[in-house]
């Protein structure tokens, strides 16, 4: 049984969730994702549930301890946790929509104490071979409040009875257990070579829920590394300062 636990989300594309804990109640979080904590407020960090657990919860992308926050005064108090990259973060009452939803690894952001966060692997061979970032997939389970965060954009589509959606498998955040996941080629020799977009689709069947984001992390890190590696060979000496980062970019001399 989860802890009840209130909340506020701050913020628009830099998002922080605060979260109100009455005396014996508990969240658990991804390391380092606290941003502030009011008197009263203990941490406990390990590995819950055993090396094991710590072991799989690596696998995800998450950290090998996790942190709970407990309120051990004699009131109400608060915490908050910071998204770690622009976007936004996405409240998913478990008790509401069966117990159970699956996420994209890196995705887990804080719950109630009391939900547990598992790894979940994709039931195809294909899937697996082929579905970069939607190899490896994070199960919520439990009746409480658990928070997700995804990049850019947020998107909820609510897919019917054999209804099928096709997407890139980065831009796949988290979804209904009742979906079906599977991993499509593209298709088209032109396509496959100078579309862009990857060889591979993420194909969703209905029914169910899912959620879509704009701006996966790795296409984020993607464009950074890109500027970064234009910048250091564009770079013109001698000038110094931003007008100099800006002629080496422009004129990319040595």
């Amino acid at each position: 049984m989860a802890d009840i636990i209130d909340y506020r989300i701050y913020g628009d594309d830099m998002q922080m969730v605060e979260i109100e804990l009455d005396p014996g109640e508990g969240v658990r979080a991804e390391a380092g994702a606290m941003m502030f904590m009011e008197k009263g407020i203990e941490m406990q960090t390990s590995t819950e549930g055993g090396l094991f657990k710590g072991f799989k919860r690596m696998i995800t992308g998450e950290s090998f301890f996790i942190t709970t926050f407990y309120n051990s005064g004699h009131g109400k108090s608060h915490v908050a946790f910071a998204a770690p990259y622009p976007g936004k973060i996405i409240p998913l009452d478990l008790g509401l929509i069966g117990g159970r939803f699956l996420c994209q690894k890196d995705a887990f952001l804080c719950a109630a104490k009391g939900i547990e966060v598992e790894i979940a692997f994709t039931k195809r061979i294909g899937a697996g071979f082929f579905g970069g970032e939607g190899f490896i997939l994070q199960r919520l389970e439990g009746n409480g409040m658990a928070f997700i965060h995804a990049g850019g954009t947020i998107i909820k589509k609510e897919l019917a009875p054999g209804e099928v959606l096709r997407v890139d498998t980065g831009c796949l955040v988290a979804f209904s257990p009742t979906v079906d996941y599977d991993i499509q080629f593209i298709g088209g020799f032109k396509n496959a070579l100078f579309g862009g977009e990857g060889l591979f689709l993420a194909r969703l069947t209905g029914p169910g829920t899912v959620y879509l984001q704009s701006l996966p992390f790795s296409r984020l890190a993607d464009r950074i590394f890109a500027a970064a590696r234009f910048h250091n060979k564009g770079e013109v000496k001698g000038i110094g300062g931003f007008g100099g980062d800006l002629l080496g970019g422009l004129f990319g001399g040595d």
